[in-house]
């Protein structure tokens, strides 16, 4: 028994008598072989239908949707944090409430479960949901489409050329995404005006939305996105850029396959990159987006971001731009590592490429 090469490169087994074994057992024992060595080289694949741009969107849904579920409590706990030393706001709604000290991340959650009971860890968990059917769909397909046309069928991709791809893509995902991420922020925030004595403002995600369009018109429903797209810029060139990045070059250096060890060393780069970025952001975003506003919709604390960002600072001091860091970052990490162990394990088990 020998071997001979075809015109296309495959080698072929051929018998003494010439003939050659069939094709079949040929291509499933190269098949074998692919899969023994693991994914650690890049190499051409074929089109696949989970690498199709709705198949994409709706996996990153679906696995947004398990990571958000899991983690949602962090992100309850940073925002009633992010929202702690607004005196001013005290004062604007011209009631009298009883004053609450400054809590950390492990006596917010606490004192929500104590106070208003262990199920409104997941209060505004909805709006959440929704915001994810676009958010996260469009970021993922976006930064996709980026890649793949950056590359322009190369195989390299720079740090900067990512990074421009993650700032686009987090960018444009968060604005079309700000309605349901609005929604989600008055929600959240009803447990603590309740406990400050106050009348609550909305009772549900439907409500909130209604009050929203009825104050400040369709447009109302954009209130902090300027802050917001920036922070969903910051957090995806930390979270996309690195995960792409970091997963890529411990593959190529310690030729690891393309596996669970190495998604997670990826991911909790990903989660701290994007914390350490996208925390000041996410200051200046909830604050907006939780103060009071007028028959006409404008804001009665801030009158933009820059204002918001110059008043925090000048009152709390630098530090108070990384108010929540600690759950932000505690969130993201296992959120980002869900994230993409579920997008990867599901794309895997359709057959697709690593991506």
């Amino acid at each position: 028994m020998g071997t001979s090469v075809a015109d296309n490169g495959t080698l072929t087994a051929v018998n003494p008598a010439g003939s050659t074994a069939g094709s079949s057992t040929d291509t499933a024992t190269a098949m074998q072989q692919t899969a023994a060595t693991g994914r650690t080289e890049m190499r051409p694949v074929k089109y696949h239908y989970a690498d199709s741009f709705w198949c994409t969107y709706l996996i990153s849904v679906f696995a947004a949707s398990i990571a958000e579920t899991v983690t949602y409590p962090l992100d309850l706990t940073k925002t009633r944090l992010q929202i702690q030393g607004e005196a001013a706001g005290v004062a604007a709604e011209g009631a009298a409430v009883k004053k609450l000290k400054y809590r950390g991340m492990l006596a917010t959650a606490n004192g929500i479960i104590r106070e208003e009971g262990a199920l409104q860890l997941w209060r505004g968990i909805t709006p959440a949901l929704y915001r994810h059917l676009v958010y996260s769909g469009v970021r993922i397909v976006t930064y996709d489409g980026l890649r793949k046309k950056l590359r322009n069928g190369n195989e390299s991709f720079s740090l900067w050329q990512s990074a421009l791809s993650g700032v686009g893509a987090g960018a444009l995902a968060q604005w079309l995404a700000s309605p349901a991420d609005l929604v989600k922020v008055h929600v959240q925030m009803e447990g603590k005006r309740r406990m400050l004595g106050l009348e609550p403002r909305v009772h549900s995600a439907a409500h909130a939305f209604r009050e929203i369009v009825s104050r400040g018109g369709i447009f109302g429903l954009w209130k902090g996105s300027v802050p917001n797209v920036q922070r969903a810029a910051l957090v995806n060139l930390g979270d996309l850029t690195t995960y792409d990045t970091v997963k890529h070059f411990v593959m190529h250096k310690t030729g690891l396959p393309d596996c669970h060890l190495v998604h997670v060393i990826s991911s909790i780069c990903a989660g701290l990159v994007a914390a350490t970025m996208g925390t000041p952001a996410d200051v200046v975003k909830t604050r907006i987006m939780n103060q009071p506003t007028d028959a006409s919709g404008r804001g009665l604390l801030y009158k933009g971001s820059i204002d918001c960002l110059q008043q925090t600072i000048g009152k709390e001091g630098f530090f108070a731009m990384y108010k929540g860091f600690l759950p932000v970052w505690i969130r993201m990490a296992p959120w980002s590592l869900t994230f993409w162990l579920s997008f990867e394990q599901i794309r895997s088990s359709l057959g697709a490429s690593g991506y």
